[in-house]
């Protein structure tokens, strides 16, 4: 299934093509493309999935403390590891996740069926989110740049 929405967003959404709008033909071109008819439709039900939550916002944030520190259960634990949550962090304390478009990443990423994702697929999925969201282009813009930016020498030594 992460294949299928890497290949929909490198072909669609990152390279600005108008992405087809009928499922069904999307589903030809995915199976023209050599995917599974289970996989696809598991991909288009994530993507729908994060359409909702860009739509409905974010009711179960509603009293969240700005302050506050996110705790991951034991199975966010087991799929994303400590440098990947540690980047959400970093991100947030940056100012490019907000907490709410942290919980729709975090939300994403559960939802795949893989039982982990490095740190490169964690920081597709953030690029998936922030594409969906509303009013954070920039925080899109910056999140691509730490992505395909790659520094010359080490920042740290």
């Amino acid at each position: 299934m992460f294949d299928i929405l890497m290949y929909l967003f490198e072909n669609y959404v990152h390279s600005e093509v108008e992405l087809l709008v009928d499922e069904d033909e999307l589903t030809k071109e995915l199976t023209r493309a050599g995917f599974h008819q289970s996989e696809i439709i598991k991909a288009l039900s994530w993507l729908e999935r994060l359409a909702d939550l860009q739509e409905a916002g974010t009711p179960y944030l509603c009293n969240h403390d700005q302050q506050s520190f996110r705790i991951y259960t034991k199975a966010e634990m087991e799929k994303i590891d400590v440098e990947s949550r540690g980047f959400l962090l970093f991100l947030e304390q940056i100012k490019v996740l907000s907490v709410e478009i942290r919980e729709m990443v975090i939300d994403r990423v559960m939802e795949i069926d893989e039982p982990t994702l490095n740190l490169d697929d964690i920081k597709w999925v953030i690029l998936m989110v922030l594409f969906n969201a509303p009013g954070h282009e920039s925080a899109y813009e910056q999140m691509e740049d730490l992505i395909f930016e790659q520094p010359d020498g080490r920042l740290h030594s």
